[in-house]
């Protein structure tokens, strides 16, 4: 799948889930700035992927996509959205090639002209063949993932599935490393890679013997379902700042109505969109659990320290490198920036005090573990038998304000006035939802 075309399907599904496919036809088209034409396409194009990636169309042939989305992904603790990825990087001839080169060094070790033979002689017709470069690229490719090795010895080399940890385990070894992976994916960011690691081990545990029920010791819900859709631009990001490598991308602002514009070839159809061009340097990515958010960190040479949403990116490529110390200069201007941010707020510093009141005697004080725990580099100045102080210096109040909210009424805004007024405010809006009618 082209990855403009990727680009289309994270923000297709993106909207499916967060509207539950609250959207018509004709209102999904207009968000994403597609034709109601290639909107169809897409939705035959997704299940065409749910098809191959779960062996089974939804129950009714007919049913809408948005609709199996609506009823179903909250079923399942599996990520649904994770299937993408199953499908998202491989065309369909890359795909077959690499099924038949792996098959092959399943048996024994071969060289890159017994693999270029057998693919030849075994592509399907309709396919084009692939020449010695292409089987190359390849390996070199299976052998940085490490699916593959290479062995020892002189040209031609040879290479050989790379499995040797999961066949050196027992089988309670590999039962519990499948638990450990499990724990670690539904736990911990980025979850992408881990679960396409646990599907591997399920399907490798599976062909030793029958399944015994021992999967699944525990689950998971998985709350945040636009996060790993997130994740398809991670590896993107981190490559280019471990290659002090500028990004180019088109973003669109959360604010923005449209959140996607398809990258037209044709000048006859060609139109503006309304999402920005950006070219940044970028120096960070920041993961906000709170949320479920990805944020990039950037330097823009026309306004300099810059920040973006993940979900807001399409269309990323990597542009020129930059020098080693142009980059350590603007990555120290940004740490002084964000030093004093809750997250990623860079407005200027104020001071906030709030007081946290305990749970009462003979309760464990699961108020002040909290704020011990989260409350970062926040200091806890007066103490007593009722209460305590809590005092932080942050970059605005903007981001600590959800997690000060959190605490409901365990908790009072000293400072900022600006702040208490605000807190204020919010829970006499909330207490006027629940007066009689």
């Amino acid at each position: 799948m082209a990855r403009e075309s990727f680009d289309k399907e994270i923000q297709f599904l993106r909207m499916l889930v967060l509207t539950s496919g609250a959207y018509n036809r004709q209102q999904y088209a207009d968000r994403l700035g597609i034709s109601v034409h290639t909107f169809d396409k897409t939705i035959k194009r997704l299940k065409e992927i749910v098809s191959s990636v779960h062996q089974q169309l939804p129950e009714t042939q007919g049913k809408e996509f948005a609709e199996t989305i609506r009823y179903s992904y909250l079923e399942s603790t599996d990520p649904m959205l994770l299937f993408l990825f199953r499908a998202k990087s491989l065309k369909e001839s890359e795909s077959r090639r690499l099924s038949l080169l792996l098959a092959a060094m399943q048996e024994k070790p071969l060289t890159a002209t017994e693999l270029l033979e057998l693919c030849c002689g075994s592509m399907p017709a309709e396919l084009s063949l692939p020449d010695e470069k292409t089987i190359r690229g390849d390996l070199k490719y299976l052998e940085q993932v490490g699916v593959i090795k290479k062995e020892p010895g002189t040209r031609p080399f040879r290479y050989r599935i790379y499995n040797d940890l999961v066949r050196e385990l027992s089988h309670d070894e590999l039962l519990d490393l499948y638990d450990f992976v499990d724990i670690m994916a539904n736990t911990q960011v980025p979850s992408v890679q881990g679960y396409l690691l646990r599907d591997g081990l399920k399907k490798h545990i599976s062909r030793k013997q029958t399944d015994d029920g021992s999967f699944e010791p525990f689950l998971y819900k998985y709350h945040y379902y636009s996060r790993i859709l997130d994740e398809a631009h991670l590896f993107t990001l981190l490559g280019a700042i471990r290659n002090r490598r500028l990004v180019s991308f088109l973003y669109f602002s959360p604010k923005k109505e449209t959140s996607y514009a398809s990258k037209n070839t044709n000048p006859l159809f060609e139109r503006d969109t309304e999402g920005m061009q950006e070219t940044t340097l970028p120096l960070k990515v920041v993961y906000d659990h709170q949320y479920g958010r990805w944020y990039l960190l950037g330097f823009h040479s026309r306004y300099g320290i810059k920040k973006y949403r993940l979900e807001g990116l399409t269309q990323i490529s990597e542009e020129d490198s930059v020098a080693e110390e142009q980059y350590a200069a603007k990555k120290e201007e940004l740490e002084q920036r964000i030093r004093q941010s809750w997250l990623i707020d860079t407005g200027k510093p104020v001071l906030v005090r709030v007081r946290f009141f305990n749970p009462g005697p003979g309760i464990a004080n699961f108020v002040k573990e909290r704020v011990l725990l989260q409350g970062q580099w926040g200091i806890i100045e007066e103490e007593s038998a009722e209460s305590f102080v809590y005092e932080i210096e942050v970059n605005g109040t903007v981001e600590i304000k959800p997690w000060i909210r959190s605490f409901g009424s365990s908790c009072e805004v000293l400072a900022p006035m600006k702040l208490r007024q605000e807190m204020i405010a919010e829970w006499k809006e909330i207490r006027a939802y629940y007066e009689s009618v």
